[in-house]
């Protein structure tokens, strides 16, 4: 017993289909982070600039605007 010594013996490597296991790695990977990606920025950026563009649009007048720009000297027509 004292003399024996413990053997390991180290995993063979992935001769056949290391690249086709590895793409397919990285493809769940990357389509995760792109619905991940593409889930926070309809979140975090377009649900605020919906809400911008509802309010601006909720209070705009075009013909007051109108009035101001023909007012200031815009328009050579009017």
């Amino acid at each position: 017993m004292a003399g024996e010594k413990a053997v390991s013996t180290a995993a063979k490597p992935q001769l056949r289909g290391l690249l086709n296991s590895t793409i397919k790695r990285n493809l769940i990977v990357s389509l995760t982070l792109a619905a991940i990606s593409g889930i926070a920025f309809k979140q975090l950026v377009g649900t605020q600039r919906k809400q911008r563009y509802a309010e601006f649009y909720r209070t705009y007048d075009a013909e007051k605007e109108f009035e101001e720009m023909k007012s200031k000297g815009l328009f050579q027509s009017c």
